[in-house]
């Protein structure tokens, strides 16, 4: 619901998943094998024809860094592809602790942030750029962000209900429901 709000905003042509193939900030964490994550990711996508994948990251060994990814990007489309990147506002906090948060800012067209509605006023928001511009010059210039509905679901969550045995209905496309109970994923309680 997010990436097709923040599709139709930007009048982006096509929003890229990008499945993490080794993500950095979970290791020595049990991951869900890369297949299933990327059948549950095409299942969840299969409908909307402005929506595809990109195996850049799970096709290469080591940490996905998004550094690195943007890079992987460029070299495939082109150094002029014109590259959003889209996150959560709560991980726009945690941005400039990401490796080489520069780095990332001067490979894209646009950092995308997804905001809560209501979450920044419109006379916080200056202050907001504002603050983040001192602590990492030049992402005033980059930095869009988008209101989106939001619903209070989370992958944590979602594992959780499922090694508790409560429902995921409606929370996740059926066909990702009916694929994570077909495979028997998420049964284990999973590590916090």
């Amino acid at each position: 619901m997010i990436a097709e709000e923040v599709r139709a905003t930007l009048d982006l042509a096509e929003m890229v998943f990008l499945p993490a193939g080794q993500p950095p900030h979970k290791p020595g964490k049990i991951v869900t094998a890369v297949e299933h994550r990327l059948a549950m990711l095409q299942l969840a996508i299969d409908s909307n024809p402005g929506f595809t994948i990109s195996l850049v990251d799970v096709e290469r060994p080591g940490p996905s860094y998004t550094v690195d990814t943007l890079r992987l990007l460029h070299e495939q489309w082109g150094e002029h592809a014109a590259l959003y990147f889209v996150i959560g506002g709560d991980s726009l906090e945690d941005f400039l602790t990401w490796r080489d948060p520069a780095g990332i800012l001067d490979q894209l067209a646009a950092l995308v942030a997804v905001m809560r509605p209501g979450y920044l006023e419109r006379n916080d928001e200056q202050y907001y750029r504002e603050r983040l511009e001192a602590r990492l010059p030049g992402i005033k210039e980059r930095l869009i962000l988008v209101a989106a509905p939001q619903l209070n679901i989370s992958a944590t969550d979602l594992r959780q209900r499922i090694a508790e045995g409560r429902p995921i209905k409606y929370q996740t496309p059926e066909a990702v429901e009916r694929y994570i109970y077909e495979h028997g994923l998420y049964r284990q309680q999973p590590e916090m």
